[in-house]
């Protein structure tokens, strides 16, 4: 063979190596994406990018942010992971005071706060997937999945809007007669309970809201039913991994007590773990605002839900008394005569209060998190009012 001919001959080894090996890559890459999807229930990342902001808007709105931020956490509150985001970009983040002050730990943007009732938007995201896929029905009953199930007219809307009539479970479980605060409660023994204790609905199923911690714990139980997996594994398979959610995590019967970021009062006093810790659904997810953005696109993305369900998730469905508040499903809503809605979650268990404002128009989310008990996370939802027509004065130092 001639010398030319030789380096022609490795010329097309080299090329149709080249070509193999980006075809062989090309088919990971799709073999990797349909791994993602072959979870007909997953929740998934958007499909397409929002469009960049200008640098000149990210920085106003950042000044602003920083300057409502400044004014309302002095040296009173010290204990926060805050996020504000549009577009999916982050204007403005802070992480002050301690994880776990035993230890000298500080919080950090890695660090798994518990979010308290925010819990109940991540669990009903996982109910709506297995309604969209046709895995349960919104109008199904509970009693067709759990037998002697005492409640005949509750259903799975009536747990997702709170107007089963069901009673909270934490007004009975402390009874000695019922259960009591000595032994550790879970989602399995509050529905034996409810089976077996003779527990009287607490108003007629679907005649008025009452918000309720048991709805939720329900719900947890109907996902392990109709995936066979535990709710810790269900939610990182449909909602945690797909969304590269990599420090969120559910706490539960199961999990060491030093996985969770400790929770202090204003002084510092460390809550202990106690008789409700370990019960989930409602409450008992970990996460941080990085990770909260995430989902918070996943759950605006057009390819959420249907948009036949997706109508039914952020309307309200309690109308019997006159007011702003009002529930849809997963999400508490706040309707203005002007028209204007606001969609959000709050949290609050032990020393941990969560708050969740979600301006599904506007693409944006404001996150606040604080492992040391404080009402003005709540006030974060003021900041709305930088990004659309939300009537809330920024200087008003009411809760609102």
């Amino acid at each position: 063979m001639t010398l030319n001919k030789l380096k022609h001959t490795i010329s097309i080894i080299v090329l149709l190596t080249f070509l193999i090996s980006c075809n062989s890559k090309g088919t990971q890459d799709k073999d990797s994406q349909k791994k993602k999807s072959d979870l007909a229930f997953a929740m998934l990342p958007p499909d397409q990018e929002l469009p960049k902001l200008e640098p000149s808007y990210i920085q106003a709105k950042k000044g602003e942010v920083d300057h409502f931020f400044k004014k309302y956490w002095k040296d009173d509150f010290d204990n926060v992971s805050f996020l504000v985001a549009k577009n999916g970009q982050i204007i403005y983040e802070k992480y002050d005071g301690y994880a776990d002050k035993e230890h000298n730990v500080l919080n950090a943007p890695e660090t798994p706060l518990h979010i308290a009732s925010v819990s109940k938007v991540l669990t009903a995201s996982a109910v709506l997937k297995l309604i969209d896929c046709g895995k349960i029905g919104l109008d199904q009953k509970l009693t067709s999945f759990f037998p002697g199930f005492p409640y005949p007219d509750v259903t799975i809307k009536t747990l997702l809007n709170h107007r089963s009539g069901i009673k909270k479970y934490g007004y009975f479980a402390d009874d000695a007669a019922i259960w009591g605060r000595k032994k550790t409660l879970t989602d399995k023994d509050i529905l034996d309970i409810l089976i077996h204790k003779n527990i009287p609905l607490e108003y007629h199923t679907d005649s008025h809201f009452s918000y309720c911690n048991t709805n939720y714990v329900l719900l947890a139980l109907v996902i392990e039913k109709v995936t066979g997996w535990k709710y810790a594994e269900a939610m990182k398979k449909i909602i945690f991994d797909p969304l590269e959610m990599t420090h969120t995590f559910v706490f539960d019967e199961t999990t060491p007590k030093e996985k969770g970021t400790p929770s202090y009062k204003n002084n510092y006093w460390k809550f202990g773990f106690d008789f409700l810790d370990a019960v989930y659904g409602d409450k008992n997810i970990y996460s941080t605002p990085r990770d909260l953005l995430k989902f918070d696109l996943a759950r605006n993305s057009p390819t959420f839900l249907s948009k036949k369900l997706l109508d039914q998730v952020f309307k309200g469905y309690s109308y019997e008394s006159s007011g702003e508040k009002n529930y849809g499903l997963g999400i508490r809503l706040r309707e203005w005569k002007t028209g204007e809605t606001l969609f959000y979650h709050n949290g609050w268990w032990h020393g941990n209060t969560s708050s969740y404002i979600t301006l599904r128009k506007e693409h944006a989310v404001i996150i606040a998190l604080s492992n040391k008990f404080t009402h003005k996370t709540y006030m974060f939802k003021k900041l709305s009012a930088l990004f659309g027509d939300y009537p809330f004065e920024l200087d008003d130092e009411k809760e609102d």
